[in-house]
């Protein structure tokens, strides 16, 4: 009889077929891991981790549907003690607090060295948290000095509704990726114009170019 592997499962989240494919070409050379699924949008993510139950998750949070962090706090609500590690091309402090906010036990850029990856998933997958190093200091750094983003008081349903109205989604396009109703939607379009103080999505735009949320 075969004993029980005693790999760790991992669930690779990103919408970029070739990154993937480099996720999975650097894990497949770990002693230890074992990739159990792949998936390429929001909705699917939330669906893999059900079904393959991973030790841990590596997503990204630009992601086609509700999006990685609705995916992420989606996956939280269903199993509370989910490891996600979030995976990501944004290096703003506020990104890191939005993904750890909706449940994610670490946070790493795209940038990160390799190894960093591997450390992350290994610590994550033992139930620590993680986060990359230059992140951790520029958080530690923020908060020392007090310094806020404007963003930072959104939570994170409306910093997800932030950024798609941002890139030119309407409320109804937002209503039918999030399967929320479009009132909803709008409500939170005022809450979120009325937490920021601006008066229409234009002003939502610019705001979010300037800080480096959106790319232009």
């Amino acid at each position: 009889m075969n004993a029980p592997s005693s790999k760790l499962k991992i669930l690779l989240v990103d919408d970029h077929a070739v990154v993937r494919a480099g996720y999975r070409t650097l894990l497949d050379d770990v002693p230890g891991l074992e990739i159990v699924g792949e998936a390429d949008n929001g909705d699917l993510a939330v669906k893999m981790f059900i079904d393959t139950a991973p030790d841990v998750a590596i997503m990204d949070l630009s992601l086609p549907g509700i999006g990685g962090l609705e995916a992420i706090r989606r996956i939280v609500q269903r199993k509370h003690d989910a490891r996600i590690l979030a995976f990501s091309m944004h290096e703003d402090t506020v990104f890191v607090e939005q993904a750890l906010q909706a449940g994610a036990r670490g946070y790493i850029t795209k940038s990160s060295a390799p190894n960093v990856l591997v450390e992350a998933v290994r610590q994550i997958a033992a139930g620590g948290m993680y986060l990359d190093p230059d992140v951790a200091q520029r958080l530690a750094f923020q908060k020392t000095r007090g310094a806020s983003s404007p963003i930072a008081g959104l939570s994170t349903r409306e910093f997800e509704i932030f950024c798609l109205l941002a890139e030119g989604e309407t409320v109804s396009d937002i209503a039918r990726r999030l399967s929320l109703s479009g009132k909803t939607v709008a409500n939170y379009a005022t809450q979120i114009k009325s937490k920021l103080d601006v008066s229409s999505v234009a002003e939502i735009a610019r705001l979010a170019i300037r800080h480096g949320f959106v790319k232009v």
